[in-house]
């Protein structure tokens, strides 16, 4: 029997571009949904029978009947954020229970983890990095460090003492940070994080590389669920204004324990904009009212801080280096609704440099590049009632023919607005 491949979906911006709405919709095709890479600092928002619902530790799959959602050995967890999102899901009825599977392998976020991270952001002033503040760059640095705690470690007799000893030591680097002032109160924050690690303890703790490799033994159909996006890789983003982990579709082979001959189709998501939260290169970014109509219109505001979303158009420069990157085999193409109302639509196909003219990303991200955009009409006409690609309007159909000629890869699915309803799959 042929062995059962495991599809993966992630973002190919800077993160934002869907990816809980997609694996929301994909999730019917799939017995298993599991999280790779990434923490609490991601944001998945689902939208479904007028309600919506912003997912940071879970995975998508949750709110699907009979759908096992897995949370990899490559995320990092704060127990306290993991339990409150639970709870949040419980009142609208989802049995979690029976369907959260917790890697033992994932490395646990400690409170003196949010501390570093605060005090090493305020540290480093107008060079900071945008960090959300949720301890996930120093949680990564312990596990490379060989200095984290991992979720199997909350069964072990000597927890609490192997818990301390990572106190005491993040206490003396803080010792670094002296004019540094905690934004939370620490007592109360360690207390509601022993609380949670209690709590916890109701779901399996799961050898889940083990049950990965079974299960696709056994024919189990599984959609790997990254968070963040391509350019915010550790090793090929735009660092280091990146998140701390590897979010292109290599990161599934450590993230979940499988050999790469296992990955199937890749699913790559992108705006048919382009969108940053925090600080970094951003080529295309927008600071006119162009700019500002693509914020309000698509609510461009972190799923997990509130912070207006940095807004510009298309960077076909990027876009193609992060699907080679990914081996992606189906584009989908999110907020195509948002530029319904624009009388003329760029994308970027190359920058400039001094008299240097490129169309390869290069390795600062974009720095210090002027964008070569070429222009399209734009398709005037509301896209979020459209249900079939034959009805989308041809200056519409235009732009996706160049997006897909320019990647050499099919758009699959087209999001026309934020409902799993509005989706058009092709």
């Amino acid at each position: 029997m042929e062995q059962k491949k495991l599809d993966v979906v992630l973002g190919l911006q800077w993160g934002d571009e869907g990816k809980g709405k997609v694996v929301d919709v994909l999730t019917p095709a799939y017995n298993v949904v599991a999280r790779f890479q990434g923490g609490p600092n991601a944001g998945h928002s689902l939208v479904f029978d007028g309600d919506h619902f912003v997912l940071h530790t879970v995975p998508s799959g949750i709110f699907r009947k009979g759908t096992v959602n897995v949370i990899g050995n490559g995320v990092v967890i704060d127990p306290v954020i993991l339990m409150e999102e639970i709870s949040e899901i419980e009142k609208r009825g989802v049995d979690v229970s029976d369907k959260l599977l917790i890697s033992k392998r994932a490395h646990l976020i400690l409170p003196t983890h949010r501390a570093l991270d605060a005090a090493s952001e305020s540290a480093m002033g107008k060079a900071k990095i945008g960090s959300t503040l949720k301890g996930i760059g120093p949680a990564y640095a312990d596990k490379t460090g060989r200095n984290g705690l991992r979720v199997g470690d909350i069964l072990q007799a000597n927890f609490q003492a192997l818990y301390e000893s990572r106190k005491q030591r993040h206490l003396l680097l803080l010792q670094q940070y002296p004019a540094y002032e905690s934004p939370f109160d620490f007592a109360t924050y360690e207390q509601e994080w022993f609380q949670a690690v209690e709590q916890m303890k109701r779901f399996p703790f799961i050898d889940s590389e083990v049950y990965v490799n079974e299960a696709l033994e056994k024919g189990v159909s599984i959609l790997a669920e990254g968070a963040q996006g391509s350019l915010l890789d550790i090793d090929f983003g735009t660092y280091p204004y990146v998140t701390s982990s590897n979010t292109l579709s290599a990161g599934v082979c450590t993230g979940l324990g499988i050999a790469p001959s296992r990955v199937g189709r890749v699913y790559g998501i992108f705006k048919a904009y382009c969108t940053r939260v925090g600080s970094g290169p951003f080529p295309t970014e927008l600071f006119d009212e162009d700019g500002e109509r693509l914020r309000q219109i698509g609510h461009e505001f972190g799923a997990t801080t509130g912070r207006p979303r940095r807004t510009g158009w298309l960077d076909m420069v990027a876009l193609k280096y992060t699907v080679m990157m990914n081996g992606v085999t189906d584009l989908i193409m999110m907020k195509s609704d948002v530029l319904d109302e624009f009388d003329t639509i760029k994308v970027a196909v190359a920058y400039k440099e001094g008299n240097q003219t490129t169309d390869r990303f290069p390795y600062d991200g974009g720095k210090n590049v002027t964008p070569i955009y070429k222009e399209f009409p734009g398709w005037k006409t509301p896209l979020s009632d459209l249900r079939k690609y034959e009805d989308f309007p041809e200056a519409f159909k235009n732009y996706i023919a160049y997006i897909e000629a320019e990647t050499k890869c099919r758009i699959s699915i087209v999001s026309v607005g934020p409902d799993r309803d509005a989706t058009v799959v092709r």
